[in-house]
């Protein structure tokens, strides 16, 4: 079902945060390298060093170095996600860093972040989306479709289980917990006949000959801000502020402009879109929602779902509106989801009722 915003809210480019000048200049204050916090993964690192090669690409002098945190949801593996808080454990503790001012800014994947950020603190860049898509490694290189009857599939998340058992009710589900490299290895050590990762993660680390196929988002839909990183930094200083220790420095405000040459403005419009979705449904990886935005022109379309975690139940909807009003296009999809039968789902999963 297809629902269409009208609304004559400001554009995206009057909201969004804006690219720096290139000759942006640092204060003496400002001289000893900025400090990057991520997690420690060979992927989260990737991502981290991706970064900063932009931003020394964009402006040569500046010093930078990784400060590698260990999250609680590195510490916890033998639990599913879902039932220990979710994704915002591969955060916490870099927020925390961040906020204290042993970190300058941080890099996450924008699909771990929750939709709520901590007082002080703001996404300043979006970058450009990698592949949104799930893909498919098989040990046979049979595909999805064609998969034997009661195959071992790998994944710990509960919107993949969802919509594969909805497309695929035969197949088995085994929960695997990790960073990438540790589920690739359970494909064998595990005896799972293929696992399901995001597209993006596999890209990045040079890991693409091994999928045997990427799942179209009519199998598969990605989950929200899947593909994209997000740049956190303290939230500038402004003179009618009342300010912590932490953020006193001058810095600050220059950090924020710094990240912001690396935003791309529709990246940037699509994750607002799926993120005010999941903020109104009041989910995360505890429940089985999806949604991906395209930016096509000032045309934005936003597709969304919300399923039971047997995949016997599947809501699809979208929604279109414009670039200038990305959060009304998510909260009109997630109000239809949630009619059309999504609000019984949640709240049986939940076991509460929605909020209004």
């Amino acid at each position: 079902m297809t629902r269409r915003v009208e609304s004559g809210e400001p554009r995206a480019e009057d909201e969004a945060p804006r690219a720096a000048s290139r000759e942006l200049r640092l204060g003496e204050a400002d001289l000893r390298p900025l400090v990057i916090g991520t997690r420690g993964s060979r992927l989260a690192v990737w991502q981290a060093e991706h970064v900063a090669s932009r931003l020394r690409a964009a402006f040569p002098t500046l010093a930078l170095c990784l400060k590698r945190i260990r999250t609680t949801g590195d510490k916890i593996l033998d639990v599913p996600l879902a039932q220990v808080g979710g994704k915002a454990l591969f955060v916490k503790e870099i927020e925390e860093a961040l906020l204290a001012g042993r970190v300058d800014l941080a890099v996450h994947s924008m699909k771990d972040v929750p939709t709520d950020l901590p007082p002080g603190l703001t996404i300043a860049a979006i970058p450009r989306r990698e592949d949104a898509a799930d893909v498919l490694i098989s040990r046979t290189g049979a595909r999805l479709a064609d998969l034997s009857r009661g195959a071992r599939v790998g994944t710990s998340s509960l919107r993949r289980q969802a919509q594969i058992l909805h497309f695929r009710p035969d197949l088995v589900i085994v929960g695997v917990r990790g960073n990438l490299d540790t589920r690739i290895r359970k494909l064998s050590s595990e005896g799972l006949d293929a696992i399901v990762l995001a597209a993006a993660g596999v890209a990045r680390l040079g890991l693409s000959h091994l999928v045997t196929e990427v799942l179209p988002p009519e199998v598969l839909l990605p989950a929200i801000g899947q593909g994209a990183l997000g740049v956190e930094v303290r939230e500038p200083i402004t003179e009618n502020r009342e300010l912590s220790a932490a953020s006193r420095e001058p810095r600050a405000a220059s950090v924020a402009e710094l990240a912001g040459v690396l935003d791309d403005p529709e990246t940037h419009v699509a994750v607002r879109a799926e993120r005010a979705m999941m903020k109104r449904l009041g989910g995360g990886c505890q429940v089985p929602i999806a949604a991906w935005a395209t930016v096509d022109a000032d045309a934005l379309l936003l597709r969304g779902l919300i399923a039971a975690t047997d995949g016997v139940t599947v809501i699809r909807g979208d929604a279109r509106g414009t670039i200038g009003e990305p959060e009304t296009v998510g909260r009109v999809l997630a109000e239809d989801l949630l009619e059309r039968g999504g609000r019984a789902i949640l709240e049986a999963i939940l076991g509460g009722r929605l909020g209004a």
